[in-house]
């Protein structure tokens, strides 16, 4: 699990892609503190496990389902990704809950100055934004942050200065693919209510009245 709350930007060194999965390099340093092999890194979002380490990097092996659901297909040498460790029982989670398992990605449509901040704006597929609420968590790259708006397919959140500094949403161009993972907790209440043999007391009507929905 994850808090959403990005480390450190590494460099992509090197990525191998194969009929196998991908195979990628990248240079970082902050995230090596206490890292060793077997240990889970949040990759743009993505749980992945550290295969090989030394000095300067962390080799990490994206499997062919990561590729399907990722934008790592599209990484390439030099490109900056956004690296968090796995938090431990004694970390503040001060972001969200971030299982580190991508749902689906969305396409930058535009940014806009709002203030000090930076409003982005995103297009989900189909079928996605019913996860997405106004006020509700979101990871973008893994990046953890609050929906700022949510129109049909298109959402919003808004980044300070210090947070553009230190991910690697900052020079999206229109049209660039990033790494979505919505609120996990949705998914649950989903599947139980569509569950044929829901005996659960939640339904949409308890939601509702409890200001869910």
């Amino acid at each position: 699990m994850f808090t959403g709350l990005i480390e450190e930007q590494g460099k992509i060194r090197n990525c191998r892609l194969s009929a196998n999965g991908m195979e990628l390099t990248v240079a970082c340093s902050k995230i090596l503190s206490d890292i060793k092999t077997g240990a889970s890194i949040c990759v743009n979002g993505a749980c992945q496990t550290v295969i090989d380490f030394g000095a300067d990097y962390i080799t990490v092996q994206a499997s062919n389902e990561t590729l399907q659901v990722t934008n790592f297909k599209n990484l390439k040498v030099n490109d900056m990704v956004n690296l968090e460790r796995a938090l431990t029982l004694n970390t503040r989670i001060d972001g969200h809950i971030v299982s580190g398992h991508v749902d689906c990605t969305a396409r930058f449509v535009n940014s806009e100055e709002d203030g000090f901040s930076k409003r982005f704006f995103f297009k989900l597929p189909e079928n996605f934004s019913k996860y997405v609420i106004y006020k509700g968590s979101i990871a973008v790259n893994g990046v953890s942050l609050t929906v700022a708006s949510i129109e049909k397919d298109i959402f919003s959140v808004e980044l300070i200065p210090s947070t553009l500094r230190e991910v690697n949403l900052s020079n999206l161009k229109k049209g660039e693919i990033v790494n979505i993972e919505t609120d996990l907790f949705a998914k649950y209440v989903e599947k139980i209510l569509n569950s044929k043999d829901n005996t659960s007391k939640i339904n949409y009507d308890f939601l509702a009245e409890n200001g869910f929905v």
